[in-house]
């Protein structure tokens, strides 16, 4: 036995090579390249509210030329690349805004999106206004939130872009952490609200993640990357409470450069 599936091993062999060395140069020609089309989703965590540089024509969603899609792009050379993400989205933005250029020949989709569905903006102001009394009320508030509504939410829009978009690999990309604990701030919210933030974060992690994956697509948990470069680190990539506002509790440039785009990097 051993012996006869080594004879047709070998002549199957023979066979393949005397075929391809004799035959027409022309016969013989390299697969073409796939092409690579992506589209950037989200919120104003993926179009770069907070880095800087934004594209004029990209108004109120403040798209940044140093946005973790943009690096993406640059660094990959996609065949096209369309950038949809917009500061202040929601999920149903998502939906009805952003899909246009998604379909069935589109092979990689990003997106961040949940947080201000469940209310991020909203509970952040009032933690920095009205104390820590009313910021933890706030953060139980979106985390019910998170638990009750959001994954219905994130399963409508992730099969939008899976009905739209069946061939692409999706990638997920999740928040960080907002705060580094017992850090240098001597200045602002009490780090009891602080704590509260952090954990409202791993929470959204959390549900993001569960809905991504259940849908079967990549999850970019950018928490570690962030890790030591939170608001009150020695070297943040976030924002503190700045000017402009909308930059505030966003990623820098060196947030998108080296805290969102390398998880994308890894994923896509």
């Amino acid at each position: 036995m051993r012996l006869r599936r080594w004879v047709t091993t070998t002549a199957t062999a023979v066979l393949v090579i005397g075929v391809s060395a004799f035959a027409p140069a022309s016969a013989i020609q390299a697969a073409p390249a796939a092409s690579t089309s992506y589209v950037a989703l989200g919120d104003s965590y993926s179009s770069g509210a907070g880095a800087g540089s934004y594209d004029s024509a990209s108004g109120d969603c403040r798209r940044s030329t140093v946005a973790y899609p943009v690096l993406w792009a640059n660094a990959n050379s996609p065949d096209s690349f369309d950038f949809t993400a917009c500061a202040g989205a929601r999920t149903t933005d998502v939906i009805e805004d952003q899909l246009g250029p998604l379909d069935a020949d589109t092979t990689l989709v990003s997106v961040s999106i949940g947080g201000n569905d469940a209310g991020f903006g909203d509970t952040m102001r009032t933690c920095v206004l009205s104390g820590t009394s009313a910021c933890l009320t706030a953060v139980a508030a979106a985390e019910a939130y998170m638990d009750d509504t959001l994954p219905g939410q994130l399963n409508a829009t992730y099969q939008a872009i899976r009905d739209r978009a069946p061939n692409a690999e999706v990638v997920v990309l999740g928040y960080p952490r907002l705060y580094q604990l017992n850090g240098g701030c001597l200045f602002g919210i009490s780090e009891e609200s602080r704590a509260a933030i952090n954990g409202a974060a791993d929470h959204l992690s959390e549900v993001t993640e569960k809905s991504a994956v259940d849908f079967g697509f990549a999850y970019g948990d950018v928490r570690s990357a962030f890790t030591g470069h939170e608001i009150c680190s020695d070297a943040p990539w976030l924002h503190s409470l700045t000017l402009p506002v909308g930059d505030s509790y966003h990623p820098t440039a060196d947030g998108q450069r080296a805290g969102y785009y390398p998880v994308l990097e890894a994923l896509a």
